[in-house]
């Protein structure tokens, strides 16, 4: 419950915000993976929907906010170098890369830059373009698109510092999976999250605004979520039904699940519903989607009952194909699906 406070002014008292309450765990107290975390972890998500991470060992928020400005100040022709499909046509990416502020095409108006874990490859074949499903195959397994500017430096820095970003975020992210299992007696868990292909760390830019209206809309998410807010004001969450500010995440991250991990747990671990509020500066964030693997079976709970998108789903790539167009539409132009799934994890945070 939250807490009212008690001062005896004569004033109505203010109640105090219950997200002050949620667990802050260290970065080592996760990875180590004891029971005092496990039940702290549990304990937060059941009662929040979410925790805190903190002292990350060799994490510079600062230093990756600036990074991260600095890129979105490069000239709209250089980052356009950069664009996905649906902004770009010559373009071999459709989900890796970046996004220009567009009006009226999506519920959220911001600039965005999708990082992913594979860099420096051979680009994924897909054996038939005819197969919707091995289409998406190879969306998963996009190999990144970097920044080419007249600044080798800046450059290198930049791509450097992302793809740690990058695997800072998916080691917190295997380590909440892992304690999640083992804390309901289900190590297997993990297993279904072995690849994580479609796992994505979004760059968000919010232009700053007047008035009090929405820029994320009200939803939940659907995997694990670790976000980053740094300094910046404007997330709140639902608790007993009215709507707090989450406080920010500093030098840590956030983390949340979303309803499809709920389900697969059988409901043990809440997903918090959320939304972003416009704030009169601009706004950066960072949120980074863990997700099981393209293959990972999602039709079963871990105690072997149907989810609630078994009977439409039996592997994670199959909710993909039908969830990513919903959220950015036109992703693969004439191939893209009419139906999207009820619940699903934004682009924004």
């Amino acid at each position: 419950k939250a807490v009212v406070s008690t001062q005896s002014t004569g004033l109505a008292a203010k109640p105090e915000n219950p997200f002050h309450q949620a667990a802050s765990i260290r970065y080592s107290d996760l990875m180590e993976n004891n029971s005092t975390t496990q039940q702290r972890l549990l304990s937060s998500m059941v009662q929040f929907g979410l925790f805190f991470v903190r002292d990350i060992p060799f994490y510079d928020s600062s230093n990756e906010l600036q990074t991260l400005k600095s890129f979105f100040e490069l000239p709209l022709e250089t980052k356009m170098a950069l664009a996905v499909k649906k902004h770009r046509p010559e373009s071999a990416n459709v989900y890796r890369g970046y996004g220009p502020l567009v009006s009226g095409l999506t519920t959220q108006f911001k600039e965005m830059y999708n990082i992913g874990p594979f860099n420096d490859m051979s680009r994924y074949q897909p054996s038939s373009t005819d197969d919707s499903l091995e289409l998406y195959r190879g969306v998963g397994r996009e190999t990144n698109l970097w920044p080419k500017t007249d600044d080798p430096g800046f450059d290198a820095h930049f791509k450097n510092s992302f793809i740690k970003s990058f695997e800072t975020r998916r080691s917190v992210g295997k380590a909440v999976v892992k304690c999640i299992g083992s804390v309901l007696g289900h190590p297997e868990l993990s297993d279904r999250f072995i690849e994580n292909e479609f796992s994505t760390l979004g760059l968000r830019r919010y232009p700053a605004g007047e008035g009090n209206r929405l820029t994320e809309l009200e939803h939940e998410d659907s995997t694990v979520t670790i976000l980053s807010t740094f300094q910046n004001p404007g997330l709140e969450a639902l608790y007993e039904g009215r709507y707090w500010d989450v406080p920010t995440s500093g030098e840590g991250f956030i983390v949340n699940i979303g309803t499809l991990i709920s389900d697969i747990t059988d409901g043990k671990v809440l997903a918090v519903r959320h939304r972003v509020r416009q704030i009169q500066e601009e706004r950066f964030s960072i949120p980074f989607f863990f997700t099981p693997s393209f293959d990972a079976d999602v039709a079963t709970t871990l105690t072997g009952r149907p989810t609630r998108v078994g009977s439409r789903y039996k592997i994670f790539g199959e909710w993909m194909r039908d969830y990513l167009p919903g959220v950015e539409p036109g992703l693969l132009g004439v191939h893209d699906q009419d139906t999207c799934p009820t619940a699903g994890f934004t682009e924004g945070d």
